[in-house]
């Protein structure tokens, strides 16, 4: 049952950050993912083959229901061309994401802290805190087509083209590493995390 919720909140979580990402895709100019229905709340619009079903069963089964589970939602459609702020409009829509996964978790979070809540929904908001904040966190690993990678692109100067290339070339292979070998930190650091804005250690 623990396992079904958090997949549930996990998808949710995934929903917002891409919603995020289009809606301020549309305030810099860009109406491509509202022209695509992707600001839609309808969870099938959202649905990744991989990233959304085939993924998170995969990690559920390889740790026996215990987790973490990590996934990703279908990508908005963006098109940077359509942004009125050229420079910098990439960088907002890459920072939304996350910027939208850690405002839930401090609010569910600080909810969890000041509110005496019933135990069922005690649990359901730790979900909510621990796994938005886990998401936001793995959206900011440097990798493609993660948003930390957009981020780093749109920082790094044309010396680091080899270093972009290189990225994106070996992308898949080193996120799937990532995910296998560094996930248990991603979970640390949403753990912590958990802990400072709640006053209470994550125990779920």
């Amino acid at each position: 049952m623990l396992a079904i919720l958090s997949l549930i909140v996990l998808f949710f979580s995934i929903m917002l950050h891409e919603i995020a990402h289009g809606s301020v895709a549309l305030q810099l100019g860009d109406p491509t993912a509202k022209y695509a229905g992707r600001l839609s709340l309808n969870p099938i619009k959202h649905i990744d083959p991989f990233g959304t079903i085939i993924l998170p069963a995969l990690l559920l089964l390889l740790t026996a229901g215990q987790g973490p589970i990590i996934g990703w939602a279908k990508p908005v459609p963006i098109n940077p061309f359509n942004f009125r702020d050229q420079r910098w409009g990439a960088l907002k829509v890459s920072l939304a994401g996350p910027a939208m996964n850690f405002l839930v978790a401090v609010l569910f979070g600080l909810a969890i802290r000041f509110i005496v809540l019933p135990e069922p929904v005690l649990l359901l908001f730790g979900i909510i805190v621990i796994y938005n904040f886990a998401w936001g966190i793995f959206n900011l690993i440097p990798i493609p087509p993660l948003d930390g990678s957009h981020i780093l692109f749109s920082l790094l100067p044309s010396q680091f083209d080899k270093l972009k290339m290189f990225l994106r070339q070996y992308s898949l292979f080193i996120l799937v590493f990532f995910i296998f070998l560094g996930l248990n930190w991603i979970f640390r650091g949403a753990s912590l995390l958990f802990t400072l804005v709640t006053g209470q250690n994550f125990l779920f």
